[in-house]
């Protein structure tokens, strides 16, 4: 089908239909609706070779994440659901979605200026985000319109939504704290993830607000995956005096953790409090239940998806100033914090 033949059945101009198939801000919006039902219920596509050549873009958007050996299924169901959040945003504006994955262990600026010198995306999604992320810059530079899952010391100011890791961290010490604990340790990142900082941060913060001394001993750099677990529990172990509690950065590493702890003795929840990070289906089966915390990810991805789209030339301008949010956790109470 061609735009005329959608115009004609619409009984609407061609440049009408044009400017509600591109978003622009002057088409009424009952008419766009009616323009965007039609194109959907009789198979319109636009010709996006021709499209691309007049307005200079690929009608495509991408989302740039790091994958390596330690990927987990739990963290690719969590990413499947994010994808479809996203894509329940962009495919009504006509746009194509692409996942790039870079290794975890490849060059993330390499990787960033050969995916925007081939022009392959009007506007990206990062996710992974370091501490310093040089991505950011790259894409700001070049004055490309851009997301972060995550914030970083880089940049200037662009638009962000991270997860609210200090409020989550900052929450299970208070938990753990209200429950008798004293000597609450942590798990953090091994590598310059942001989150770990931010993480800490909260504990911190809630450790002087309960009374409680920050120990640098009780902090533990972990793998975060199901490994992590191994280590932060034979690492907890090995502290004298040992802490009554510990707050995993990742779920992923719980059923390690859980096991490790039972090989020395020590009951989860019972002698060892155990708070986590985002509830898994991985976990369900542990007992004691594991206290964490869940969220939406779907609606995460509409937000991600809604905030790029606010910032192409086919849907709007590019704004003034730039938002971020921190997207919240709700505690789910088990019976592993003691």
């Amino acid at each position: 089908m061609r735009i005329q033949e959608l115009a004609k059945h619409l009984n609407i101009s061609i440049g009408t239909v044009s400017r509600a198939l591109n978003g622009k801000p002057d088409v009424n919006p009952e008419t766009r609706k009616r323009v965007m039902e039609a194109a959907r219920a009789l198979g319109y596509q636009p010709n996006q070779s021709g499209r691309s050549l007049r307005k200079g873009s690929t009608g495509i958007v991408a989302f740039v994440t790091e994958v390596g050996p330690q990927t987990s299924d739990e963290n690719a169901a969590f990413f499947m659901m994010l994808h479809q959040g996203v894509q329940s945003v962009t495919a009504p504006a006509g746009l194509d979605y692409l996942v790039l994955m870079c290794p975890d262990d490849g060059d993330r600026a390499a990787f960033m200026n050969r995916i925007v010198g081939r022009k392959l995306a009007d506007g990206f999604i990062l996710s992974a985000t370091k501490r310093t992320d040089p991505r950011i810059e790259i894409l700001e530079t070049r004055g490309i319109p851009f997301v972060s899952l995550g914030r970083s010391l880089s940049g200037r100011a662009y638009d962000w939504i991270d997860l609210d890791f200090h409020g989550l961290a900052a929450s299970s010490v208070r938990l753990l704290a209200a429950a008798g604990h004293k000597r609450i340790a942590i798990t953090v990142p091994m590598d310059d993830a942001n989150l770990g900082t931010i993480y800490l941060d909260g504990y911190r913060q809630a450790l002087t607000e309960s009374g409680l001394p920050f120990d640098e001993q009780l902090v533990i750099p972990a793998p975060v995956h199901g490994g992590g677990g191994h280590v932060a529990a034979q690492a907890l172990m090995a502290l004298d005096p040992r802490p009554t509690a510990i707050l995993l950065v990742n779920d992923l590493m719980a059923e390690g953790l859980y096991a490790t702890l039972r090989e020395g003795g020590l009951e989860p929840g019972r002698d060892i409090g155990v708070v986590g990070h985002r509830a898994i289906q991985q976990n369900a089966h542990l007992k004691p239940a594991l206290t964490s915390f869940r969220m939406s990810v779907f609606e995460l991805g509409q937000a991600l998806g809604s905030r790029l789209l606010l910032q192409l030339p086919a849907v709007g301008r590019r704004p003034e100033t730039f938002r971020d949010h921190l997207w919240p956790f709700e505690m789910v109470v088990g019976e592993s914090h003691g």
